[in-house]
């Protein structure tokens, strides 16, 4: 089953709950959290503070996506502030699986994610720890970029890896993702997309949420 998250990344920040609700109403599966601290990633975002404050106001999932340096040090705020999935990135874990095991520990999803350079062998050697993959397919930092081609076979790779050991596994892609490119990470393996600046930018999100689904077949 394809799952379909918003990032608010691309949302009117001026306007977060109306945002939030829009994603609620428009057939969306999940709410993405761009977590960017202007260290692991050139800009800043938001904090557990907005999380915190988004939370009464919708049902759906919260996914926080920690683009973050030492992310050990972020986890439990972002738990108690109403995540139910945190994911963190390879790169910026320096004892990763100690890191996955502790977002598991407090009683949510734990993923890892991965940027377009980093070998996807990385994250193969976690998967019985994670509940989710998220090969990022642009640059994290930054909405509104074009799908860096290739990355597809990450993709594969790692469902390949995980049918083989007979684990369930969440991949979900981040970046680039409207009707087209959609069909290639699905038929890849991927079954959780995020949409950006496609999502927000839409006229008719409902419509573009179901054009996406409808794609992903």
């Amino acid at each position: 089953m394809i799952k379909i998250a918003p990032s608010i990344l691309s949302a009117d920040f001026s306007c977060l709950r109306d945002e939030l609700e829009k994603i609620e109403k428009s057939g969306a599966d999940m709410v993405h959290l761009d977590i960017m601290d202007g260290h692991f990633v050139p800009p800043i975002t938001i904090g557990a503070i907005v999380v915190s404050a988004l939370r009464p106001h919708s049902r759906l999932p919260f996914d926080s996506h920690l683009m973050v340096s030492n992310p050990d040090r972020h986890i439990e705020s972002f738990v108690e502030a109403g995540s139910d999935s945190i994911t963190i990135h390879a790169e910026a874990a320096p004892d990763l699986e100690a890191s996955l095991a502790r977002i598991r520990s407090l009683g949510v999803r734990a993923g890892v994610s991965i940027s377009p350079e980093t070998d996807e062998k990385v994250v193969l050697k976690v998967l019985d720890k994670v509940d989710m993959v998220l090969v990022m397919t642009v640059h994290p930092g930054y909405g509104g970029q074009k799908y860096i081609e290739g990355m597809e076979n990450k993709v594969r790779h790692i469902r390949e890896a995980a049918n083989r050991l007979d684990i369930p596994l969440d991949i979900q892609v981040d970046g680039g993702i409207n009707s087209e490119t959609i069909k290639k990470v699905v038929s890849a393996g991927a079954n959780v997309i995020v949409t950006g600046s496609a999502f927000f930018n839409s006229n008719d999100p409902a419509g573009f949420v179901s054009l996406l689904k409808r794609s992903a077949i």
